[in-house]
């Protein structure tokens, strides 16, 4: 077993201040960079796992160190290492400290907070998402019951409702998608899709500001969202799984072309 803080890399040695100017000199098409110190604390000591600088085993150094060498505060070391733990990458043993975990045959799924650094890495979680959820909405149009038929109405209404009341209706477009995954029956769907919402939320915010600019691309989304509720209604899995597809390669369209203003817009709400 070795104490990695005997070990003298220089990388892991940099302060995150560092980390934090290159993010801060980002190419123009940043979008909602992961400004959070403790996620880049953390995805930092996740990339030396992972690339087997430390290696099962292996004790992080105290709390305290971290938090000097890093050149942040306790309270980010001690998010950065939940958020590890959570992951599966690290264990703690009372009166011992914190280690890496022993290699497991499966590991949570889990994304690196720098894919939300770019336009480009937005983009792809939405592709990621064309090819889930033309399966979920083709699936849904063949086993949804009635009841479920209307739930996924009533949250179409509910983002009509929301941007009706000046709200932004982000939470109901997602919970759109969501009820039409609870409607294939199959859990798994749901889970996946809740986990890629917190990948999805910040670009659905960018969406959903530059529609408030273009009544034109409000009404296309209302009009996308409608023909997947639609087919699912009338069992067209074939026409649910084409209108879901559609969506969301038109979804990753209005992203590309949101204002720049819209985008530094975004990427200030969420710098906290």
């Amino acid at each position: 077993m070795r104490d990695i803080g005997a070990l003298r890399s220089t990388s892991l040695q940099r302060n995150l201040y560092d980390n934090h100017m290159t993010i801060q000199h980002a190419r123009s098409d940043a979008l909602a960079a992961p400004d959070r110190l403790s996620d880049r604390l953390a995805a930092l000591l996740s990339a030396r796992i992972e690339s087997g600088e430390l290696r099962p085993a292996d004790k992080l150094p105290t709390e305290q160190d971290l938090a000097i060498k890093h050149g942040v505060s306790r309270t980010v070391v001690r998010e950065a290492m939940s958020r590890l733990k959570s992951m599966g990458l690290l264990v703690s043993r009372q009166g011992s400290g914190v280690f890496v975990a022993p290699e497991a045959s499966a590991r949570p799924l889990a994304f690196d907070p720098s894919v939300l650094a770019s336009l480009a890495s937005v983009l792809q979680i939405v592709e990621v998402r064309r090819a889930l959820e033309g399966e979920v909405a083709a699936l849904a149009a063949q086993r949804a019951k009635a009841a479920q038929t209307r739930q996924i109405r009533a949250a179409l209404q509910a983002i009509d409702d929301a941007v009706d009341a000046g709200r932004d209706g982000v939470e109901e477009d997602l919970h759109f998608h969501r009820t039409i995954a609870e409607a294939t029956g199959n859990p798994q769907f749901c889970r996946l899709i809740t986990f890629l919402e917190q990948y999805q939320r910040d670009a659905t915010k960018v969406t959903r500001a530059n529609e408030a600019q273009r009544s034109d691309f409000m009404e296309q989304v209302r009009h996308e969202h409608r023909a997947i509720a639609d087919a699912i209604a009338k069992r067209d899995a074939q026409g649910a799984r084409a209108a879901a597809a559609q969506h969301m390669i038109n979804a990753a369209h209005r992203l590309q072309v949101a204002g720049a203003p819209v985008r530094i817009a975004s990427r200030k709400r969420r710098v906290r």
